[in-house]
């Protein structure tokens, strides 16, 4: 019998039960992949973060959805490092590099008042246009073909993992959305497992730049993740690119989560000197611990 602790945070967030939960173990006791991916089922957040040791950067983190593992979690990333960070066990540590299966991603750790800030950078963007029907997407989201923005693409965007960005002309709209996950991959032909990432440029609160909601896909056995960092990222890279293209470097403020009562805020840094390059920053807050028995 195996007892793994698992420490709840959410990310995102200074205060419990808003931004994004996620679980994280930083257990020394060796799990395989299936192991992994028991705990997150039981677990149940969007994801589980598991630290495991790296011979290429100073330490790797694998996620798990409780259907399937992701190649890179934002907030998770952001709640581990936090994690870490106030237990004492990144002391040294001001910056660092993390393996992921989204490739080895540099890491920035900022000093604030009784407190941290994690900088996480993510993987060059990419972008894919969609090719499938918009009406047929409308109504897997629960809203009309006429809330969808036809004056900006929808395309497939990536920076660690892929997700579908839709553009949504109203901000009221979103309170209106009730996605059925189950029909995402038949619409979502070019890339069956992606998520989808509504968004639009009005904002609930004035000085952030974006709101957005983020849909899972069916095989994550998730509906709706709160607060989404890496979705946040490619966001920001999606706006330096078809929105305002004309600058060098972004500083912008995403928000998510309010239609869920779990609101957080997600910081994107991009620089365009050759390649864009995207960094996200937030912070966490510890909740409780959770106990998982292994047999």
């Amino acid at each position: 019998m195996k007892n793994i602790v698992v420490y709840h945070y959410d990310a995102f967030s200074k205060q419990p039960n808003k931004g994004n939960p996620a679980g994280i173990v930083l257990s020394d006791i060796t799990l395989t992949t299936e192991q992994m991916q028991e705990i997150a089922l039981r677990v149940g957040f969007n994801e589980t973060a598991f630290v495991i040791p790296s011979n290429s950067a100073d330490l790797g983190i694998r996620f798990f959805t409780p259907g399937h593992e992701m190649n890179l979690c934002g907030h998770g990333t952001i709640s581990t490092l936090y994690c870490m960070k106030t237990r004492g066990l990144l002391e040294n540590f001001d910056t660092l590099t993390i393996e992921t299966k989204a490739g080895i991603l540099p890491i920035k750790i900022i000093n604030e008042i009784n407190d941290y800030k994690i900088r996480m950078g993510q993987a060059i963007p990419k972008f894919k246009h969609f090719t499938g029907l918009v009406n047929k997407l409308a109504k897997a989201l629960g809203i009309h073909e006429n809330d969808i923005d036809p004056t900006l693409p929808i395309v497939y965007g990536s920076t660690g993992t892929w997700t579908l960005l839709v553009p949504i002309k109203k901000l009221e709209t979103f309170g209106n959305m009730k996605p059925d996950n189950e029909s995402f991959p038949g619409i979502l032909t070019q890339m069956p497992h992606s998520s989808i990432h509504p968004f639009c440029l009005e904002t609930i609160y004035p000085k952030n730049d974006m709101h957005s909601r983020h849909f899972s896909s069916p095989y994550s056995k998730t509906i709706e993740d709160p607060v989404t960092g890496t979705a946040s990222g490619v966001m920001g890279a999606y706006y330096s690119t078809y929105i305002k293209s004309g600058r060098i470097e972004y500083e912008l403020i995403m928000e998510q989560g309010q239609e869920l009562n779990r609101n957080g805020e997600v910081f994107v840094h991009i620089s365009k000197h050759n390649n864009i390059s995207v960094e996200i920053s937030g912070t966490a807050v510890f909740v409780k611990e959770i106990n998982i028995e292994l047999i």
